[in-house]
This record gives structure tokens, C-alpha cells and sequence, in this order.
């Protein structure tokens, strides 16, 4: 049984594509199909950028945080109520391990919606500023209809984290997910009727790079917020920049963990499969590049060779499974490429680095690492997306922040001590828009995202609000005194 889709969510009704293309959506680790969902051409981009702008004028754009508020908890409750089945789903499409992906994909959406829902009244507020000149009186507002484009490596995670903030503060979304995951954001489509949000506030269609171009530059959008390659960041922003359009752009990373000489390595190396290897290593803050001290080096490649030669590759819909396949051939052959390459320069292989034998189908690659890399070389400057990690000596704590922050990338990252006050103080020298101690777990209520090539602007928390509000200031005359 396929789970094939035919039409787009367009003005709150399923609207019958003006192109014939599709897509065929391909299971990850059995390489079967698995349905199909229509692109989006010109026309298609046009009628849901007309719908949204419709909603923003209408209705919607009229609420007050209260509604809005009792909207996306509904919208929430819709998407929870389907998280197991949309959390497989993800997994089917893009080889995710289930374990990780009930809460990424299954619950996560639903939970950042109602945070957002709870920050919506804080739009409403208006404050009145005495000045030397004036009173002004500054209002809040929706910025306006938000384009939405989204990758496949966290599909329903990363959509809700544009959406929640953009519904909170009134307004409308065009969502454009990635072709290769065009299945599950229908979840979005259907828990969006269900839930009864207005027509044409949330619009759902599947599309390629010419729709996702032409959805950046269309005249009726008024922000872009995008998740995706560093290379494609560049060319959104620079459009962006060139209508003078606000833009969010969470980009690649090549994150780092920084091993402190007195890390508890039993620690390090338990916390390793999800800080560096996550997802099968397609997460944009995972932390791929491993800086340990010369002093216990030998010790720090051991404890992350042993750990990755361990973990369980196979089926990501099995709770055991630690890697599953990578999202598409392609995707393999991208990272073969990058260890092959490793090989041929001479880099030392220490586990993995090729195909696993007994998974004969799927689009599977053993959890890689190689050891003494310098840090110039390519595998630790280039995000690779895929379960490849390097190990590369440090001299002391000096080099090993300037290794850290030798990278185009400022993403994520980690400081492993067993002194708390050591590594906040070693945080803060790492150039990247968030770092963990003994830990990292991307939160709700903390803004995310980087420097650098790694994007502009943040995302979650009550940071993550701000850039869908437009902002107006009334100026009043002084008050009189008698």
C-alpha cells in the first residue's frame, strides 16, 4: 500500500495541482516506494501566496493573541494526536531512527506550538514611551505572509518551528517542504483542517527549487524563513537582500566537541551517538569533529572508536537500531565520496568507512571515524551529512578553541569537563550560536541558531517571535501640565 497525495492545502481547501509533476517517495532502508505527492509549479505558488495574503487581510488578521492562541492549541492537539504515526512515517522517509524521531517528529511540533501559543498575547501588548520630543505609543503586529521552506532531515521539527511563531503573531504561512519528505507535511495539512485553522492561513505545497525560487521572490511574500545548505542560504539571502526582505536562515554546521583534559570520558563517550551522530549524522549541529588533548589522546580515539564500532545499524523502526539509512542514494554516495577521499589522502580508519554487508538493501553507511586529522583537512572543514566523524590532537586549551573556531561553520558544539565553571568559561571563547556542557539538547525556550556560514538570525524561544512581528510607532504629543 502506498500512501500517495494528489492535491495541495491551498485557502483551507485541496486544490488540484496546475502542473503534472511528481514526486516519487522512496523508503529509505528497503529502497521501495512508498507514495507520491505532486510539485508545485508557478501557478500553484501563486494561488497560496493569493490565499494567504487573502487571510491576513481577513479574519486572521484581525485576532487577538487570545484566539490565535486558542487556534494553535487545537492545531497542536491534532498533531499530537497523530505523533506515533507521523514519527514512523519521518523514519520511513528519511531513515531516521524511530527512537529519536517520535520526539523530533511525533510530539516536538506539537509542543512548540503551544509554547508559541503562550507567548501570543504578548503581541497584543502595547506600551507608551515618554520621550523628550513625544509620547510614542509602540505597536505590534504580524509581519505579514511568511514562506516557509524546510529540509528533509528534521521535516516536521524544523516546519513548526517557523509556523508556531508565525501563527502567534498573526501571520499567515506558505509551508515548502523538501521533496524527498513530501509525505509527512501533509501531518500539517490535515491537523490544520482538523483543528479548524482559518482558510488560507497555513497553505501546504510540495515543490522543488524552481517553486521554492519563485516563492522567495514573490512579490505577495513579506518574510522568508528557510532551514537548509549553506549554498542555498547564500543564494535566498542575497534575494533577500536585494528586495529588501526580512529572512531567517538556519544553515549548515561542522561543530566540534572539545574534550577537556580532565573529561569524564564514560560520559563523553555515552552522550556521543546523539551529540555527534544524531539522525545518522544529518543534523546541522552535530558535532562531527572531535578535539581531545594530547595528553589522553590515544585514550579519546579508543573510547569513540569502541563506541561507534557498537552501535546497532539496521531498520530505524526498530527501537534498538542506533544508524539508520541515509535519506537517498544520493545522499550515500555523497558521503562514500567524502570517506574515499579520506582514505586516499591517508587519513587513519579506525571503524567503519563503507557499506554494511549484511544490509544489502537500503541506503546504508557504517558509522566512520578517522583519526589524526588535521584540522585543515577536508573532512573536518566540510559538512559531509552523514556518519562520519574526525579526531583530530590538541597542545592545550589556547589550540584547542582556536582548532574550534577554524571553521566557516559556528553552529553547535560541546565542552566535555567534569568542571562546570571550566567549561562555561571555555563556551564562551567557542564561536557558534550555541554550545552544550556535558551535553546538548536543542530546547524550546532557548533562541537557536548560528554564525558565521551557519545563518542569520534565531529561531525558538522568545527570541524566535520577534522577527514575525512588524513594529509601529505612533507619536503622540506631550501630555500638558496645567
Amino acid at each position: 500500500m502506498t500512501l500517495d497525495r494528489s492535491h495541495f492545502l491551498v485557502g483551507g481547501e485541496w486544490r488540484v495541482p496546475a502542473t503534472n509533476e511528481t514526486v516519487e517517495i522512496v523508503e529509505a532502508a528497503t529502497e521501495k516506494p512508498l507514495g507520491t505527492a505532486p510539485l508545485a509549479g508557478t501557478a500553484d505558488v501563486d494561488a497560496a501566496v493569493a490565499a494567504a495574503r487573502a487571510a491576513l487581510r481577513g479574519p486572521w488578521g484581525r485576532t487577538t493573541g487570545v484566539e490565535r492562541a486558542e487556534a494553535m492549541r487545537r492545531f497542536a492537539a491534532a498533531l499530537r494526536s497523530r505523533g506515533r504515526e507521523t514519527s514512523e512515517l519521518v523514519s520511513r522517509e528519511n531513515g531516521m531512527p524511530r527512537a529519536l524521531s517520535l520526539g523530533a517528529n511525533g510530539f516536538s511540533p506539537a509542543i512548540t506550538l503551544d509554547y508559541y501559543a503562550g507567548l501570543a498575547g504578548t503581541v497584543d501588548a502595547e506600551d507608551v514611551r515618554p520621550g523628550m520630543l513625544s509620547r510614542t505609543s509602540v505597536r505590534r503586529g504580524p509581519v505579514g505572509v511568511v514562506a516557509a521552506i524546510t529540509p528533509w532531515n528534521y521535516p516536521q521539527a524544523l516546519a513548526a518551528m517557523k509556523i508556531a511563531p508565525a501563527l502567534a503573531a498573526g501571520c499567515t504561512v506558505v509551508l515548502k517542504p523538501a521533496p524527498e519528505t513530501a509525505l509527512d507535511a501533509y501531518v500539517f495539512a490535515d491537523a490544520a483542517l482538523e483543528a479548524g485553522l482559518p482558510a488560507g492561513v497555513l497553505n501546504v505545497l510540495p515543490g522543488g527549487r524552481s517553486a521554492g525560487a519563485h516563492l522567495v521572490e514573490h512579490p505577495g511574500v513579506d518574510k522568508v524563513a528557510f532551514t537548509g545548505s549553506t549554498a542555498a542560504g547564500r543564494a535566498i539571502g542575497a534575494a533577500c537582500g536585494r528586495l529588501l526582505r526580512p529572512v531567517t536562515l538556519e544553515l549548515g554546521g561542522k561543530s566540534a566537541s572539545l574534550v577537556a583534559e580532565d573529561a569524564d570520558l564514560a560520559a563523553f563517550a555515552a552522550a556521543l551517538p546523539e551529540v555527534s551522530l544524531a539522525n545518522n549524522g544529518q543534523t546541522c549541529h552535530a558535532c562531527t569533529r572531535i578535539l581531545a588533548p594530547r595528553s589522553r589522546y590515544a585514550e579519546v580515539v579508543d573510547a569513540v572508536t569502541d563506541t561507534v564500532r557498537a552501535l546497532r545499524i539496521g531498520d530505524p523502526l526498530d527501537k534498538a537500531t542506533r544508524i539508520g539509512p541515509l535519506v537517498s542514494a544520493a545522499q550515500r554516495e555523497r558521503v562514500l565520496a567524502h570517506i574515499d577521499a579520506g582514505r586516499r589522502s591517508g587519513l587513519r580508519l579506525t571503524a567503519g568507512g563503507a557499506i554494511p554487508a549484511d544490509q544489502p538493501t537500503g541506503w546504508f553507511v557504517e558509522p566512520t571515524v578517522f583519526a589524526d586529522v588535521d584540522n585543515a583537512a577536508a573532512l573536518a572543514q566540510e559538512e559531509i551529512f552523514g556518519p562520519v566523524l574526525v579526531v583530530t590532537p590538541y597542545a592545550d586549551e589556547d589550540e584547542a578553541v582556536a582548532l574550534a573556531n577554524d571553521s566557516q561553520y559556528g553552529l553547535g558544539g560541546t565542552v566535555w569537563t567534569t568542571d562546570v565553571e571550566r567549561g562555561l568559561a571555555l563556551a564562551d571563547r567557542i564561536e557558534s550560536g550555541s554550545v552544550g556542557v556535558n551535553h546538548y539538547g536543542l530546547d524550546v525556550a532557548g533562541p537557536f541558531g548560528g554564525v558565521k556560514a551557519s545563518g542569520l538570525g534565531r529561531e525558538m524561544g522568545p527570541e524566535g517571535l520577534t522577527p514575525y512581528i512588524a513594529y509601529k510607532s505612533v507619536y503622540l504629543a506631550p501630555e500638558r501640565t496645567p
